[in-house]
């Protein structure tokens, strides 16, 4: 049986992400690599407070719980075939064959041609903007990482884990915000702060081993209440006291507040959505089919409508925020149903062998 709150906790989180990028790419407090402010309204800068430290933690407690129940009717081999296809192509041959554009945008904005001498060799600059081109798709990128360490895991543990996993009390999960805070603490790479192994790595595992058992996320739904205002409060007082700081590096990032908050935002949607959000019906299904590819393409027409329309028009602020948005969403959509319709470009850019098939990660 389907689980429809999975899908939609999903899609409405990649809608989040959209939103988010919209905003981080005008935010006034991080501003490298974007445009930086084009209102002197700041106000939306705290949807990135209130966004960061969970949405993308969530996602990797969802791929955790998807991958429990595809290795309950499917063996290893079958496992690692089908995360390989739709999690390492698309980031690495894919980076290679689209994900280049996308590089080229990222570099536009930040100015850096502009530092460049004109001597450099084309490969060279091909590479960058590969490199630079990376982009959403580091989180797919970890995800098969930690897929691959899945395998390892369940082969050493034996499905004890597994057992302890579904005695679990809604008092145990809330202390679970212990060792996510310590996970939070290491295997962090350096410079680029997004590949954060520690903490997606145990919320995955705890994805699969925890969050997969429907007598745990029950009891999620039974306290959705109490856990949301809790999330509520801590996001609040998070972002009142780090605003202004640049929450994506450390020590904000990792500090004991935003963790807290992360956590309890994380049980708050599972529970809630799963109260009030296990159904579908037309947009959650086309959401849910849609949102693997709104998520991988959104960033390039996004970053290639801000740099535009920020640097050969007079728009307003507000106008910009409007049409980026739209270039963002409609874009994206549109970029996925063009190239999942075309033969090997599909594989290598979405990992899906024919048009019908549906991709998640």
């Amino acid at each position: 049986m389907r689980k429809y709150y999975i899908d939609n906790i999903r899609w409405m989180t990649i809608v989040l992400v959209v939103i988010y990028h919209v905003i981080y790419m005008f935010n006034g407090i991080i501003v490298e690599g974007v445009i930086g402010p084009v209102t002197e309204v700041r106000c939306q800068d705290t949807v990135q407070y209130l966004l960061y430290p969970w949405f993308m933690v969530i996602l990797f407690i969802i791929s955790g719980m998807c991958a429990k129940y595809y290795l309950d009717d499917h063996s290893d081999r079958e496992f690692i075939r089908v995360r390989t296809r739709k999690l390492l192509v698309p980031s690495t041959i894919g980076l290679l064959v689209f994900g280049w554009i996308q590089g080229y945008f990222n570099m536009a904005v930040s100015n850096a041609f502009d530092t460049m001498p004109d001597t450099m060799p084309g490969i060279v600059m091909y590479l960058l903007m590969v490199a630079s081109g990376t982009g959403v798709l580091w989180t797919i990128q970890v995800m098969w990482v930690l897929s691959m360490v899945l395998i390892l895991v369940r082969r050493i543990e034996r499905g004890c884990l597994n057992e302890l996993g579904k005695k679990t009390n809604i008092a145990i999960m809330i202390a679970l915000v212990i060792p996510v805070w310590g996970a939070a603490q290491i295997l962090n790479t350096p410079v680029i702060c997004v590949y954060r192994f520690g903490i997606y790595g145990v919320c995955f595992l705890l994805g699969y081993y925890l969050f997969s058992h429907d007598t745990v996320i029950s009891q999620l739904e039974k306290y959705h209440i109490p856990l949301l205002i809790a999330a509520a409060f801590a996001g609040l007082f998070y972002t009142y006291c780090y605003y202004g700081e640049d929450y994506a590096q450390s020590p904000v990032v990792n500090c004991p507040l935003a963790i807290l908050y992360a956590w309890l935002a994380c049980l708050a949607v599972i529970g809630c959505v799963r109260r009030w959000g296990d159904r579908t019906g037309a947009l959650a299904q086309f959401m849910t089919k849609k949102s693997f590819g709104l998520y991988v393409f959104h960033y390039l027409p996004l970053s290639a409508s801000a740099y535009f329309l920020t640097k050969y028009t007079q728009l307003n602020g507000a106008g910009i925020y409007a049409m980026t948005a739209t270039a963002a969403f409609g874009g994206g959509l549109l970029l996925y149903e063009i190239i999942s319709r075309i033969p090997v470009l599909r594989w290598c850019v979405l990992g899906i062998k024919k048009e019908s098939s549906n991709v998640s990660g």
